[in-house]
This record gives C-alpha cells, sequence and structure tokens, in this order.
C-alpha cells in the first residue's frame, strides 16, 4: 500500500478501501453459507408384491417382539422392512387403526427402540402399550 505525504493546504484525496472490502468479504461468506447444497437423489418408494405378507386389520393390529428377536404382526413373523410396509397401510386407511405394542421382557433393548422409532416414523397417533401388567411387581418380593 502506497502512503502519500499530505501538504498542509489540500485534504487527501484518497479513499479507504479497507472497511469496503471487508464488509464485502463477510457479505460473501454469508451468501455462501445461506445457499441451500444441491441436492441431486430422488427417493422414490415403489410398490411391492407381497403374497406372504399378512394382513392389516382396519379395527387394531398387534406388534410383538420376542426373546430371540422375532417380530410379529397380528401373529405372523415379520421383518422391519416388512412392518414399515404394514405400518403404510395403515396409515393410508381413511381411520387409522389401534395399533398394540407388546414386547417381550427379555427382548432386546436396541430392537424395541429400532421398532419404536418405525412407528414414529410412521406417524403413528393410536399407539397402546399392552401386557405391561405383568411387570406390575418387577422386583417385589
Amino acid at each position: 500500500m502506497a502512503f502519500s505525504i499530505a501538504r498542509a493546504n489540500r485534504p487527501m484525496g484518497e479513499l479507504n478501501t479497507t472497511p469496503l472490502i471487508d464488509v464485502l468479504l463477510v457479505l460473501l461468506v454469508m451468501f455462501i453459507i445461506t445457499i441451500p447444497v444441491a441436492s441431486h437423489s430422488l427417493s422414490v418408494d415403489l410398490p411391492r408384491n407381497c403374497a406372504d405378507c399378512p394382513a392389516v386389520n382396519d379395527v387394531k393390529n398387534k406388534v410383538t417382539i420376542e426373546q430371540g428377536g422375532t417380530l410379529r404382526w397380528n401373529g405372523r413373523e415379520v421383518s422391519e422392512t416388512m412392518l414399515r410396509d404394514l405400518l403404510r397401510q395403515t396409515q393410508a386407511m381413511p381411520v387409522e387403526p389401534q395399533l398394540q405394542y407388546e414386547p417381550d421382557g427379555n427382548a432386546s433393548y436396541a430392537q424395541s427402540a429400532r421398532v419404536l422409532n418405525l412407528i414414529r416414523q410412521a406417524g403413528v397417533t393410536k399407539l397402546g402399550f399392552v401386557g405391561n401388567e405383568r411387570y406390575r411387581s418387577f422386583g417385589a418380593q
């Protein structure tokens, strides 16, 4: 940067551009941060033919987890993917059926949490925990 010597009779005629450049750099960074990241992915749920999928009851459905980790929908064994599809079917009904959730006392906590997360993601609003009365005196002598 060049310095000029001001004469006693005339003021300096140069503009200090350093604050202007600082403000412009801050604005540039703010614009870069606020620009949304472009996403080039599109998720599409394709229909699946499932001949062995259990039926969905329009009044109430029951999800159970057994001690060995077996997941059941209305008594029939299902996978977590099938459970997700069944929950979507219940949400598409005009009146949402009640969903009863009954994990075994010795079932895996991690799997129980995953199933509850699937239920929450599906948007189920009529959820009931059943079978808890057998643990009413848990630890009591």
